[in-house]
Parts: C-alpha cells; sequence; structure tokens
C-alpha cells in the first residue's frame, strides 16, 4: 500500500496499539477478549513480550493503523518454537491489504527468530480475517488453526 510504513513498535505506540485493540473487543469479530485493556496492562504486555516476540506496526503520516504481534503460546518448553498471533487494524483502514502486509512480515519474521509454527484462534464468522489467515496458509477451522514450515 503506497505511503505505509512498517516498523517495530515502540513504547510510544502503546495508547494507539490499546485503542484499535479495543476496537477489536468492541466489533466482537477480532478478539477473544470481552473487556478493555487498562494503559497500565497494555504496557506490560508489551513490555513483557519484546524481543523474541515482536509487535510490528503500520503506519500513514504517522498514525498508527494496525498491528500484528507474535505471542508466547505456552510457557512449556516444548512449545518454544510455537508463537501465537495477534494482527488488528483500524476499523476505517481494514479491507485495503495491510493485514496482508502486517502478515506477510511477522511470517518471516517468525522464521527468522526460530518459530517452526505460528497458532491463532479466529471466529469462524470474521470472514474477513478467515481469508487473510487462509490466504497465508493458516487452514480453515472453527476456532483455532495452525501454520507449520
Amino acid at each position: 500500500m503506497a505511503g505505509m510504513t512498517l516498523r517495530e513498535a515502540s513504547a510510544a505506540d502503546v495508547p494507539r496499539i490499546r485503542d484499535i485493540h479495543h476496537q477489536g473487543i468492541e466489533d466482537r469479530v477480532a478478539t477473544l477478549d470481552s473487556e478493555p485493556h487498562t494503559l497500565d496492562e497494555q504496557r506490560e504486555w508489551f513490555q513483557r513480550y519484546w524481543p523474541r516476540d515482536p509487535v510490528v506496526v503500520a503506519e500513514v503520516d504517522g498514525e498508527v493503523i494496525g498491528w500484528v504481534s507474535l505471542n508466547p503460546f505456552s510457557p512449556r518448553a516444548a512449545y518454544q518454537f510455537v508463537a501465537d498471533l495477534s494482527v488488528y487494524i483500524e476499523r476505517e483502514w481494514r479491507g485495503q491489504g495491510i493485514g496482508s502486509v502486517l502478515l506477510q512480515n511477522i511470517v518471516r519474521r517468525a522464521q527468522t527468530l526460530g518459530y517452526h509454527k505460528i497458532v491463532l484462534s479466529a471466529f469462524p464468522f470474521n470472514q474477513a480475517g478467515m481469508r487473510l489467515y487462509e490466504k497465508f496458509g493458516f487452514p480453515p477451522s472453527a476456532s483455532t488453526t495452525n501454520r507449520d514450515w
């Protein structure tokens, strides 16, 4: 997408990341969370998962319009090469290919970081999300899907 850049998220992005995540909660299609996070909770989340589990933002004209992250799937050692995926796009920017750009970037990063699998949970009625995940090799499922390489 012209004019869009991807970059590592910074602590200054956390309020915007939280706002976009809250849209997912309000819309009831993009997250299993049901309660908004406080800013302190979102900051704690951000600090806890860096650097092995990157957070990448997409921005246009200095405004964060979407984000993607790799999250620990399980604290068990056997799952150290499995990541959970989060991807969220600002309402007004959905359907413009931003999710594809973010997902392509994070899959490459996951491979570079030594992950062998990415898993995610998705609502089957989130048609846009399901199309995005299938486009990147995540097989369709009722609630959880994954991609190996």
